[in-house]
């Protein structure tokens, strides 16, 4: 396990990354609204998060529950998380990474970008258990795509990070994130029963993937030599 703390990757477009500061504070800002505040947390989680049976019509929400129509949850459902671990792990990869992204896309296209990886996880996770009534929800598909391209972007940076949560090192990114999308592969393929929603990070990814080269700024180059 690794877990990044810094790139040191400068922006050379823009002077703050302001859409990926606002997706990391509306993130905290609802987890800390639903965890604290006076909204029913269970069934804000079942109303707003997506739920495959439901998205598909083989089932229907208890009266009450149905706030927002099922395709809304695609949108609504990457913005809930179950805790504070959950909350997190996934802003601080959007921490260290979406700032890059957000400055090789232009701010704009980066947010279109975030929403497209998010929808397209949450979708990869329902057409793989579309019956489920378990509801998906987190960051983590949208998050993966971020991941995918600053992959493309910046493979060969030196991310710095603790290996096994205590050792500090510095490891090219292409290692990393390479070998984190491996172990969602893997563990999508192999976790039965799982509470993790492992498809939808590999639905996030492939997206991103995908979308990168078509999003980036014209003169940013791809698997950029750059080490930080």
């Amino acid at each position: 396990m690794f877990i990044p703390l810094h790139d040191g990757v400068p922006l050379t477009y823009l002077r703050r990354p302001l859409v990926n500061y606002v997706l990391i504070f509306s993130n905290i800002l609802i987890f800390v609204l639903v965890a604290y505040g006076p909204l029913d947390r269970p069934r804000l989680e079942l109303a707003l998060g997506v739920i495959p049976a439901v998205l598909f019509d083989k089932a229907v929400l208890a009266k009450g529950l149905a706030l927002v129509p099922g395709w809304v949850t695609l949108f609504t459902g990457m913005f809930l998380h179950g805790g504070w671990m959950h909350l997190a792990g996934n802003m601080l990869f959007l921490w260290v990474f979406g700032d890059n992204v957000e400055d090789a896309m232009g701010s704009l296209r980066y947010l279109v970008f975030y929403v497209a990886s998010g929808v397209a996880g949450a979708l990869l996770y329902a057409v793989m258990a579309p019956t489920s009534q378990a509801p998906l929800i987190g960051a983590s598909g949208a998050i993966a795509g971020v991941i995918a391209a600053y992959l493309i972007f910046y493979p060969r940076v030196r991310v710095f990070g603790l290996a096994f949560n205590y050792i500090p090192l510095r490891i090219p990114a292409a290692w990393i994130l390479g070998a984190w999308f491996l172990f969602q592969i893997g563990s999508a393929l192999m976790a039965k029963d799982s509470e993790v929603g492992w498809w939808a990070h590999v639905g996030g990814f492939a997206l991103g993937a995908l979308l990168t080269p078509f999003l980036r700024r014209r003169e940013v180059a791809l698997f950029s030599p750059r080490v930080a």
